[in-house]
């Protein structure tokens, strides 16, 4: 005897065929990235509470803005510690001509940092122009805490591999005036560090003592044998 399917099932199993495959589940969409802001609002009476102001032993003013967007957690940690005094009075400690000028370790070793622990990577595709900031640290990735350096030349070779949180808005031939060396012999300092809201007046430094001219009674005691 024949075994025979009642057409019912005939025709549901025409539809089932007729139905598109599920057994495979689609591949997750990956969001593309955010594109990072690129324009550095030049103006420091905009947004104050985002302008880092570092008054250097030289006399001069440096304005730098600090973007939340490109590194928040970095940004904050700067903004902390400028409210606690922390980099007042101290130096730049390693100053190389051409490349960059570092600061942000109360030892002047480079070996220093604060108190507070280290901060995550926030490594972004902003590029390491003239007068970026960005964080200084270890051969570990989650290293930074509070040393930063600012660049003289573009060094795109630190691209992603160092935390940029922010660039030089004025004063940046102040910058370019910062004693070189590793550590400089008469090292620049930074005098005051505040925030642009914080109203704080540029405070007063004492002038290098220029060197005693030369009086012309003195141009005749040298002795020759």
């Amino acid at each position: 005897m024949k075994f025979r399917l009642p057409l019912t099932a005939l025709m549901m199993g025409a539809a089932l065929m007729a139905l598109p495959a599920t057994a495979k589940k689609p591949e997750p969409v990956t969001p593309a990235p955010t594109a990072l802001p690129t324009f550095v609002d030049p103006d420091p009476t905009h947004d104050p509470d985002n302008v880092l102001l570092l008054d250097l032993s030289d006399g001069g003013r440096v304005a730098i803005r600090l973007m939340p967007a490109w590194a928040p957690h970095h940004v904050e940690r700067i903004k902390t510690l400028v409210q606690q005094g922390f980099y007042d009075g101290i130096i730049f400690h390693r100053v190389i001509d051409g490349f960059m000028a570092q600061t942000g370790d109360p030892t002047g070793t480079g070996q220093g940092g604060s108190k507070l622990p280290d901060l995550k990577a926030e490594f972004n595709a902003m590029p390491h122009l003239r007068g970026t900031v960005s964080m200084a640290r270890t051969n570990e990735p989650d290293s930074a805490n509070s040393q930063f350096f600012i660049v003289f030349y573009p060094r795109f070779a630190l691209d992603r591999k160092y935390t940029v949180f922010g660039r030089v808005i004025s004063g940046m031939e102040w910058v370019d005036k910062i004693q070189r060396g590793e550590p400089p012999q008469n090292p620049t300092k930074i005098v005051q560090a505040s925030l642009a809201s914080q109203n704080k007046v540029p405070p007063l430094v004492a002038p290098t003592p220029a060197a005693a001219p030369i009086a012309a009674s003195q141009l005749g005691t040298a002795k020759s044998n």
